[in-house]
């Protein structure tokens, strides 16, 4: 239920493609938290519930989104449920099975938003697996939290620098104030260099998360 639900696809007589999603009222996470500021924890938890469930059967299905990050996650009411969330833009999915290797071409070689990008697709981008998602969602509850993403620069280089060699600054000490130890730890988890130190999954994270 977290996830955009698409409903037709095809060519129109003219040959352009197009799909038909699901209808939408609501903001982004980006909006929300630019006009509301750094949410509750509790909200945040319930958030990345959410998007952990979407990924969670996203992988499932041997897919890796690559491009989670505020913008792309949907905040709205559904049948009069307030407070859901819907991961949109698979836009750059790529499924485990797909073959890449030296014919990767520049344009695939940086791919999802270097703000919320996994250290791995940088150094090693032919070989991420669904842990890009998971240091990306971590990213999404850092900015949750803080209401800034884990890392900032003057450039795109500098981000990726970052990305690569800093570990980020504690949400708590980011923020000035206390969140939950037990949030902030799996958030911090999620933002592990090394894809083997994250949570191996999306349910392992939906398992912290309760």
């Amino acid at each position: 239920p977290n996830t955009v639900a698409v409903y037709d696809y095809g060519r129109t007589p003219d040959g352009r493609f197009y799909y038909a999603m699901e209808y939408l009222s609501g903001l982004s996470l980006d909006a929300l938290v630019t006009r509301f500021g750094p949410q509750p924890a509790g909200r945040v938890a319930q958030i990345l519930t959410q998007a952990a469930g979407a990924l969670a059967e996203a992988h499932a299905l041997g897919l890796i989104h690559r491009d989670v990050k505020p913008a792309n996650i949907f905040f709205c009411e559904r049948g009069g449920v307030p407070d859901m969330v819907k991961l949109l833009d698979f836009g750059l999915v790529k499924h485990l099975g797909s073959a890449s290797g030296p014919s990767l071409t520049q344009a695939d070689a940086l791919t999802g938003t270097p703000l919320y990008i996994s250290p791995e697709a940088l150094s090693d981008p032919s070989q991420i697996d669904h842990r890009a998602d998971i240091y990306a969602l971590g990213g999404v509850g850092y900015f949750l939290l803080t209401g800034k993403p884990p890392f900032e620069g003057k450039s795109v280089l500098e981000i990726c620098g970052h990305h690569l060699h800093t570990t980020p600054e504690l949400p708590s000490e980011r923020l000035g104030q206390a969140v939950p130890t037990e949030l902030e730890a799996l958030v911090m988890a999620c933002l592990a260099k090394k894809p083997g130190e994250r949570p191996a999954d999306a349910d392992a994270v939906l398992e912290r998360l309760r």
